[in-house]
């Protein structure tokens, strides 16, 4: 029996010894299938065999809270677009690669990817919420470069042998999809190397799995001496909508910095009016914007490229819209550069 809070104070777990956290749950529910997808969003089974093919690629994985944000019967919708797998994954281009973004050549210590002055990457996991098909790591071998679990001290190490260091960037997969106790342990062991000052959490899951925003995350959040900043990533306003509104008002309650970095995508998000409303309706929970991201070039995805000269318009068209603190930097990432290249000028803040 799963005892509940009143709405708002949800506790995090089920009553009981040795409990399983209701996210916990709410994740082991989660699509693994295409065909389970089909039905339940009453599409043609014509589609079952590309999505079958897409599938064999890199493994389904969709919540059944992002699930219910798709429109039932439409086999064009964004949110259903980013997490169904197709045919054209298949398609071999030239310039889709394994790994567009250099973090194998980046690798300093298990776990550690380390391109720019200042700030470093700590992978902490594989496992994400949701696979989303325009994913940069989707072929990225955690087995042989992630920390195995509890083993932090080589990557620990490495970062207290770096002085130049002042951020640690937990990214995955998705930290998120790691327990609390284990996220409150390696808070504090990064919070002991006194050349820290802030830790960001580079994540998905409070849009794609309100659930996870729990009492014991905001709890652990909450503490420390280290800043603690929160990277979204949403790409359609949709996103935020309900129950990802509620979760995000949490963590804005709780004095949680938040920012969204988005990818521009084909078919998802690729024309201004469905972009003025991703900042607008972020900011109304507190998210600022922070990347608008072109595709990083990883095999299996060119069906979502937009290009240069349309990404471009867009921002222009953004720009004009929009006060300058929602309109996010427009920037691709390259493989061995010091960091993020813009791709047009970052407007003023008027």
């Amino acid at each position: 029996m799963i005892t509940r809070a009143p709405r708002g104070t949800q506790s995090s777990t089920t009553t009981g010894p040795r409990t399983t956290p209701l996210w916990q749950q709410a994740l082991a529910r989660a699509i693994k299938d295409p065909e389970t997808l089909l039905q339940r969003l009453g599409l043609p089974s014509t589609s079952l065999p590309g999505a079958q093919a897409g599938h064999r690629l890199f493994r389904t994985r969709i919540p059944e809270s992002y699930l219910a944000r798709m429109r039932p019967g439409d086999p064009d919708d964004p949110l259903l677009r980013q997490a169904m797998p197709r045919n054209e994954e298949t398609h071999e281009l030239p310039g889709f690669v394994s790994d567009p973004v250099g973090d194998h050549d980046a690798l300093a210590a298990p776990g550690v990817v380390h391109k720019y002055h200042g700030r470093a990457l700590l992978l902490t996991t594989g496992a994400c919420a949701i696979h989303c098909r325009y994913c940069f790591r989707r072929e990225f071998d955690y087995a042989e470069h992630n920390p195995a679990q509890d083993d932090w001290e080589p990557a620990l190490d490495y970062i207290a042998g770096h002085p130049e260091l002042h951020e640690i960037i937990l990214s995955g997969g998705d930290p998120l999809a790691l327990s609390d106790v284990r996220l409150k342990r390696l808070a504090e062991r990064l919070a002991a190397i006194p050349h820290l000052q802030r830790l960001r959490i580079h994540t998905r899951l409070p849009v794609v799995l309100p659930e996870r925003v729990d009492d014991a995350l905001l709890t652990w959040l909450g503490q420390g001496r280290l800043q603690h900043i929160l990277v979204l990533h949403a790409n359609h306003p949709r996103e935020f909508a309900a129950p990802a509104d509620a979760a995000l008002r949490r963590l804005q309650a709780a004095g949680i910095t938040l920012l969204n970095q988005a990818v521009l995508l084909a078919g998802v998000n690729d024309d201004v009016e469905t972009l003025v409303e991703l900042q607008e309706a972020g900011f109304r929970l507190g998210v600022l914007p922070y990347y608008l991201h072109q595709l990083d070039r990883t095999r299996g995805t060119a069906h979502f490229e937009v290009p240069d000269a349309r990404a471009h318009a867009l921002y222009q068209a953004l720009h004009a819209r929009l006060p300058g603190y929602l309109v996010p930097r427009l920037a691709r990432e390259i493989s061995g550069a010091p960091g993020k290249t813009l791709l047009a000028p970052f407007p003023g803040r008027e």
